[in-house]
């Protein structure tokens, strides 16, 4: 019996070690179209950036990852999972992917430990002293256990997005997504927060991350990918996207951003 093309396409996903696999992926807002045939792949453990101009379809390409925004067209698969509008195959994938917005999104009522606890007690069923242990084994991570019973309003912008990025670490995911976690920072914070993401990087996480700091894709990223109008430009590791891109577009943006 024939294949279907998306049958053969999965099994093709299934030969290699892509734990994210991205297919001639589309998607409109209305009539306009902000990602355009975008392929991809993300090895387990691989850590990749995704930098480009403001409106080149970035966030939108690693929200459509945890079906935060739906696509049109095209594929993608997690963990050998293609996300389609079935709410079981979404709910496991989204099991496996922890997210970090630019804005902290803590619950300003709940202290962090609480805000660390409510996932865990909730989603996993976890009894409220594992829960606690688990919320600050992940504040040491983060170096930040000394907060645990403060309010996010009592901490500082760079604390707040480290209890955020624990936050998602204490569902345990395989994955992590990375939304401009340091856009919102004023400069001295953004250090702090980079240097947690630097310290996740060289446990083995698996990390996509949209940013504008160029310094962090040289030294951590595996792959830097550039997006424009919503495709991707040029893709490749950080000693050749930097130091012998391909593309002009590429060439224009790393001039344009390495002035600031």
């Amino acid at each position: 019996m024939t294949q279907s093309l998306e049958t053969r396409m999965l099994d093709t996903h299934d030969t290699n070690d892509a734990v994210i696999k991205i297919s001639s992926l589309c998607k409109w807002f209305g009539q306009f179209k902000v990602l355009t045939d975008v392929d991809l792949e993300v090895r387990k453990g691989e850590r990749v950036v995704i930098c480009g101009p403001s409106g080149s379809g970035k966030s939108t390409l690693i929200r459509c990852i945890n079906r935060l925004e739906e696509h049109q067209s095209g594929h993608i698969w997690v963990n050998g999972l293609e996300m389609t509008d079935n709410i079981k195959n979404i709910e496991a994938i989204r099991r496996n992917i922890g997210m970090v917005f630019q804005s902290f999104n803590l619950f300003p009522h709940l202290t962090v430990l609480e805000n660390l606890t409510l996932g865990p007690t909730l989603v996993r069923q976890m009894k409220k002293k594992d829960a606690d242990a688990l919320a600050m084994q992940f504040l040491e991570k983060v170096c930040i256990p000394e907060q645990a019973h403060k309010y996010p309003l009592q901490l500082s912008g760079g604390q707040q997005q480290r209890v955020a990025i624990a936050r998602s670490l204490c569902m345990e995911p395989e994955i992590m997504l990375f939304d401009e976690p340091t856009s919102a920072l004023d400069p001295e914070m953004i250090k702090e927060v980079l240097d947690t993401m630097i310290e996740l990087a060289d446990s083995g996480m698996t990390m996509i991350v949209v940013t504008h700091e160029m310094g962090f894709a040289r030294t951590v990223a595996n792959n830097v990918v550039l997006m424009a109008d919503g495709q991707i430009v040029e893709t490749g590791p950080p000693e050749s996207f930097f130091g012998n891109p391909q593309h002009e577009r590429t060439r224009t943006f790393l001039d344009q951003i390495l002035k600031h």
